[in-house]
């Protein structure tokens, strides 16, 4: 299951215990985040769990301090982080997109 995350130090702390984490920005409002999260989901416990990649979720309007941190904009936004240090940005729920920047980065 997809851990969500209510605090910037609660991000950072997740971003420094795994090498690979994909978070997801996200909105209650947010049609395309609501359709997106199953498949996320789904990714996460078949695929990317296995891999070691960690899987995050940050509500932006719970969790603001976050959001402004990363500077999301837009929602959904993905980021992928490697040892604490952001490699990817994707804006928008494009499932494609975000498994080939998993994939390109979990080496």
């Amino acid at each position: 299951m997809v851990k969500q995350i209510a605090t910037l130090e609660a991000l950072q702390k997740e971003l420094s215990e795994h090498k690979v984490v994909l978070v997801d920005f996200f909105a209650e409002w947010c049609g395309p985040c609501k359709r997106i999260a199953p498949e996320i989901e789904s990714q996460y416990e078949k695929v990317w769990k296995a891999q070691g990649v960690h899987v995050v979720k940050v509500d932006v309007d719970e969790n603001d301090d976050a959001a402004k941190h990363y500077k999301i904009q837009a929602m959904p936004t993905f980021k992928v982080f490697v040892n604490g240090k952001e490699v990817a940005d994707i804006v928008g729920a494009s499932l494609d997109k975000i498994k080939k920047a998993v994939e390109d980065n979990r080496h």
